[in-house]
């Protein structure tokens, strides 16, 4: 195991954080559906309870992510952190919102009363994958900012990273000079829909309630045509645009025409991956819109979207390109190579990500027993001090 190889295996497991995430942020897309789909009191109850017993996977898999690149990329941490700090700051605000939400909204004694909690999960659940989506969207778009390694040495100012505006983050929204802005909320909108997409399969499957599922399959065309129409625009652009480069040589980074489509081509394997991904989250929509008694697709669209980010953060690091790229200084963007640990650090967290295929087996036990009944209206009744 040398340093590169280390290297190479800690962005395929932060990759996979990542993907494992956008696949969770469904709980966000239910929230996003929770007035659209719950018609009643006790649908809207219904939905809260069937995303509810899963938003701690989102949340934790958030944290876990956001841990495993500070440990593994720690100079992309203090980078986009400590630079871009807005858009995080109203990620995590997001996030809070939605833990809060869920534990109080039906608490005696509530302020607030049962609606405006409601409120801020439908919040959440289109402000986080937007926000989320456009963040990713950087790493193939860039950001703005400086890198001098050099400055380290100064003692008055001991300062790697500085942002080259005064947006902080928030010009991967908003725009820039440079116009980069528009992919990224392409790709916000992308994750957004998909999120929606993926709690409609979830509620087919998950919510014993026919107007529920009735309701969620036609509403299931209508998000299909939207995630793909973002998805399928995005995907065109990156194949087709320039991308950040990295002299093996020399490590100057430099702009390439199609480079993300010659790492497809140049990476099989990854390429394999993606078709499968995306057939996976076809296969998942296309049946359960054709077979009115088919409930399973959540299981193939979310292994897809697992496998369709992966491939897509995997040809952002590897072969030799720039992931978090600077459109201020090009030799200011970040590489797997340039802003990963040390060595033995590396080595040592490897040692202890062999513990994960047993954390994913428990995450599995954990959902199976959540989900082994589903979520209908004799549980709101009957497990009042356990529903939300």
């Amino acid at each position: 195991m040398d340093y590169s190889f280390l290297q190479h295996y800690w962005w395929f497991l932060v990759s996979l954080l990542g993907a494992l995430l956008v696949f969770l942020m469904f709980v966000q897309g239910g929230q996003s559906l929770l007035f659209t789909i719950g018609r009643s009191e006790i649908q809207q109850k219904l939905l809260v309870n069937s995303t509810g017993r899963k938003w701690e996977f989102t949340f934790t898999t958030l944290v876990t992510f956001g841990g495993a690149f500070f440990a593994s990329f720690p100079l992309f941490y203090s980078t986009s952190f400590g630079g871009a700090y807005w858009v995080w700051i109203l990620i995590l605000l997001c996030f809070v919102l939605q833990a809060v939400s869920y534990e109080y909204q039906s608490k005696r004694g509530n302020l607030l009363g049962k609606k405006t909690y409601r409120i801020f999960l439908f919040l959440n659940g289109i402000l986080g994958p937007v926000l989320v989506g456009a963040a990713v969207g950087t790493f193939f778009n860039g950001a703005e900012f400086l890198v001098n390694k050099k400055q380290l040495t100064e003692l008055g100012m001991p300062v790697i990273s500085q942002w080259a505006t005064p947006w902080h983050g928030l010009e991967a929204v908003w725009g820039s000079m440079h116009g980069f802005h528009l992919w990224n909320v392409v790709l916000g909108l992308a994750v957004l829909f998909l999120s929606r997409v993926l709690a409609l399969l979830y509620f087919i499957n998950n919510v014993k309630e026919d107007d529920i599922q009735s309701r969620s399959r036609k509403q299931l065309l209508i998000e299909t045509a939207l995630f793909l129409v973002c998805f399928l625009a995005f995907l065109v652009h990156l194949l087709i645009q320039k991308g950040f480069a990295v002299d093996p040589g020399t490590k100057e980074v430099f702009l390439q025409d199609y480079k993300y489509l010659f790492n497809l081509l140049e990476m099989p394997v990854v390429l394999a991956i993606l078709l499968i991904g995306v057939v996976g989250v076809l296969f998942g929509i296309i049946k359960t819109l054709l077979a009115a008694k088919w409930k399973k697709g959540i299981w193939f669209a979310g292994a897809g979207t697992v496998f369709t980010v992966l491939a897509l953060l995997l040809i952002a690091g590897w072969n030799h390109t720039a992931y978090y790229p600077s459109v201020a200084d090009l030799q200011s963007s970040l590489t797997i190579e340039n802003s990963s640990s040390s060595p033995f650090t590396l080595k040592v967290m490897s040692i202890v990500s062999l513990l994960i295929p047993f954390v994913l087996a428990y995450i599995f036990w954990a959902w199976r027993a959540l989900d082994i009944h589903g979520t209908n209206r004799t549980d709101m009744e009957e497990a009042s001090n356990h529903a939300y």
